[in-house]
């Protein structure tokens, strides 16, 4: 049997994670730390970026940046060059929804703010597409690059509440795919762009979402989804990670434009 553990290898690699200190990044980072890559961690939280830099070791650097801020993308590029050298790989991990722009109880569709759902379009999206430029413009130069962006399952099938959301992360899938193309033919074979769609993950954030707080039973939406899931369970971060490991390195040599759901079956089941 042909040995492919080399096609997995991250050794002296440098990596960016944008919002590296969240729950799903974060996991993400450490992965990378333990394959043997150099990791910038960037986050509008730079405490939290340093803490968890601190966390991983010499090889690690936490920044505080404003992915919406392309100065400020830049210097934490500048950074990163003077600290680890050119990026190899870059997770486009920013992103997040506001209750601002969700609707139920207290807000129906016609009420919601139009800031609130600029607000989330512009993190979501332009939070991916201002790191591709800077840090794509760095693998131009050097003729190699990995690029992957962070997805939704709400880019299949847009899911009820959250319409700001949704149509930034079906917006990240078309910028995915576009980029894939673009940087092929523009540029090189060599820049490879990918994103995975996380499927439903029961993280602090959303706990309380999918659960009672008190009694620890499955909310009515944390009902509906498992009923939809045939995997039956919610997801965890560290199940992102062997999808995400095969998509930043050579394993995934003649992989580009795709969007890989990660999502014990969400999206393949019908409900019938």
């Amino acid at each position: 049997m042909t040995n492919i553990q080399h096609l997995f290898d991250l050794q002296g690699k440098t990596a960016v994670v944008t919002g590296g200190a969240g729950v799903l990044c974060s996991a993400m980072a450490r992965m990378l730390a333990a394959h043997g890559a150099n990791v910038a961690i960037l986050d509008l939280a730079g405490d939290r970026a340093g803490a968890l830099a601190g966390e991983l070791g010499e090889h690690a650097i936490g920044i505080g940046t404003n992915v919406l801020d392309r100065a400020s993308i830049e210097a934490a590029a500048q950074q990163i060059m003077d600290t680890f050298g050119p990026v190899d790989i870059l997770i486009n991990g920013a992103g997040g929804n506001k209750a601002a722009a969700t609707t139920g109880s207290e807000l129906s569709f016609f009420d919601l703010p139009p800031d609130a759902a600029q607000w989330v379009f512009n993190l979501n999206f332009l939070g991916t597409f201002l790191p591709s430029q800077v840090f794509g413009r760095q693998m131009v130069a050097q003729e190699s690059g990995i690029i992957l962006n962070i997805s939704s399952m709400s880019t299949f099938r847009p899911l009820t509440r959250i319409p700001a959301y949704s149509a930034a992360k079906a917006a990240v899938s078309n910028f995915t795919q576009w980029l894939a193309v673009h940087m092929a033919q523009e540029y090189t074979p060599a820049i490879r762009v990918n994103a995975i769609a996380p499927g439903f993950l029961l993280t602090d954030q959303n706990r309380f979402l999918l659960t009672d707080k008190d009694s620890g039973d499955l909310t009515q939406r944390g009902q509906q989804i498992l009923d939809h899931t045939p995997a039956a369970r919610f997801g965890d971060p560290d199940d992102l990670l062997g999808a995400v490991l095969w998509l930043i390195t050579p394993a995934s040599a003649f992989v580009t434009g795709v969007v890989v759901p990660i999502d014990g079956g969400f999206s393949a089941y019908s409900g019938v």
